[in-house]
């Protein structure tokens, strides 16, 4: 059976449920949100920009479910806030809050700015505590719990070269999502961590270059001997092959799952 078969006989149902998906104008969260409208989701995209979170919404609004788009910075207290009040008063409490939007900078420690530094965590870890937190305050007072989805990465288990922060923030979330899963239990709300390996997006385009020039190697000896040499196959992860993770832990119906990692990565790192 191809992967295709295996995502179109998935019936998972979030039929009345509401979703927010942070960096969901494209990529991962793109994809993410838009199996969530396949399963019946009301569905919120959070970017940075308006124009681009709307659009993605305009076009999983087709589907036959609400939704909206909300300009949101993750590392903005203000603006998280902010645009969990705008969903709240147009859409309602949030039932599933995916932590998904991330960047990447590489470079050997000795060279890294502590400006850059700073952003990344910023980015990953201050942004999945502001979402995380707001989600929750709105799970508690509708008194239904939720699902919190952080995206981790395989660099939650491991490290990889020239990606000290990257990697410190990875393993941050993990540790974030397990004291969440505990406070959050007698609330009904599961936190749970997906963690990829390499996924063909935007953001590891960009890196494969970058690398390259890093490492002083190709750009097909990066992808060869650097992302996807420990995999079982040689294979990249899929966009839709994380989307069906995230619909997993979303649909889960009690907190058996909760306080867990899952890695989506060809075999890349076996727990």
């Amino acid at each position: 059976m191809s992967n295709s078969d295996v995502h179109a006989t998935t019936n998972l149902s979030l039929k009345g449920k509401l979703a927010l998906v942070t960096g969901a104008a494209s990529g991962l969260g793109k994809r993410i949100a838009e199996v969530f409208g396949d399963a019946g989701a009301n569905v919120v995209i959070a970017d940075l920009k308006q124009a681009d979170a709307q659009a993605t919404a305009d076009a999983i609004a087709k589907k036959g479910v609400k939704t909206m788009g909300v300009a949101m910075d993750v590392t903005n207290e203000q603006a998280v806030d902010a645009g969990f009040a705008q969903v709240e008063k147009q859409l309602g409490q949030v039932d599933i809050m995916v932590s998904n939007a991330g960047i990447q900078i590489v470079s050997p420690i000795q060279d890294f700015t502590f400006a850059n530094w700073k952003k990344l965590l910023a980015v990953h870890l201050d942004g999945g505590f502001l979402t995380a937190r707001a989600a929750v305050r709105q799970m508690i007072a509708s008194k239904r719990g939720g699902s919190i989805i952080f995206m981790g990465s395989v660099h939650s288990k491991e490290a990889s070269k020239l990606k000290a922060p990257y990697v410190t923030a990875k393993h941050g979330l993990e540790g974030l999502a397990k004291v969440i899963a505990k406070e959050g239990a007698q609330y009904n709300i599961r936190t749970n961590v997906i963690c990829p390996g390499f996924v063909r997006t935007p953001l590891v385009e960009k890196q494969i270059p970058e690398q390259a020039q890093e490492l002083g190697i190709s750009e097909a000896d990066v992808i060869k001997t650097v992302m996807l040499k420990d995999t079982v196959d040689a294979e990249f992860t899929t966009v839709d092959d994380i989307a069906q993770a995230a619909l997993t832990f979303a649909a889960w119906p009690s907190n058996a799952l909760t306080g867990q990692s899952l890695v989506v990565s060809h075999g890349w790192f076996m727990q």
